[in-house]
């Protein structure tokens, strides 16, 4: 009888050791899936608010071919009488939560023509980028996914630049939004919204025949 309990209470630990093993490897799993949708999601913010800042370097490049000395001018263009606004804030880097964007200057370091995020993380997103950003593709980490305006760049991809004091779009979290497949840019990754009350077309009309024409 002993020897039957003891084989019965060594049966029942092994069981119990499989089954944390098992919730273990479980917990395991569901973190690196966390971890991921987690990254996915700070990097398509990166990707929006990136785009941002690029777009708001080119709203005031064109206002008068020059350069933001620093991310601040952005903010308020005190280079005209009426102050010009390109971005509505100055967004943090989505990867890392601080303001410690790598501003890429102009060769006269003169001006900023970009920003880069200082994450030495890994992207997950290695392929399938906007033709502006076909420089990201595999890529080691975010820190080289440079958001650069070049004038002579956009041309040649056909890509206008946004209307003089036009603000940039608002990236996701901050009142944006995520357009949906088909949805119409007006540059690679910023949205253009549609009129919330768009003019309906009318429907042609058949004339009908008078009876008594015949």
């Amino acid at each position: 009888m002993r020897a039957r309990a003891a084989r019965q209470r060594g049966f029942t630990y092994l069981g119990l050791l499989f089954a944390v093993m098992v919730i273990g490897l479980m917990l395991t799993v569901a973190a690196r899936v966390w971890r991921t949708t987690v990254q996915r999601e700070r990097e398509a913010q990166l990707l929006w608010v990136g785009h941002a800042y690029r777009m708001a370097i080119s709203g005031y490049f064109a206002a008068g071919h020059r350069y933001p000395a620093t991310l601040h001018n952005l903010l308020i263009d005190d280079r005209f009488p009426v102050p010009k606004h390109y971005l509505r804030q100055l967004y943090p880097d989505p990867m890392t939560g601080q303001a410690d964007w790598t501003l890429i200057k102009t060769p006269d370091q003169s001006g900023i023509q970009g920003v880069a995020s200082t994450s030495q993380a890994t992207p997950i997103k290695r392929d399938r980028f906007d033709p502006v950003d076909s420089t990201f593709k595999n890529k080691d980490c975010y820190c080289q996914w440079q958001f650069l305006y070049l004038p002579n760049r956009w041309m040649g991809a056909g890509i206008a630049a946004p209307a003089v004091g036009q603000p940039a779009p608002q990236p996701p979290g901050q009142g944006g939004w995520i357009p949906s497949p088909g949805t119409l840019t007006g540059a690679p990754g910023v949205p253009v919204p549609l009129p919330s009350n768009p003019t309906p077309v009318p429907s042609p009309t058949v004339p009908t025949p008078d009876p008594g024409s015949h």
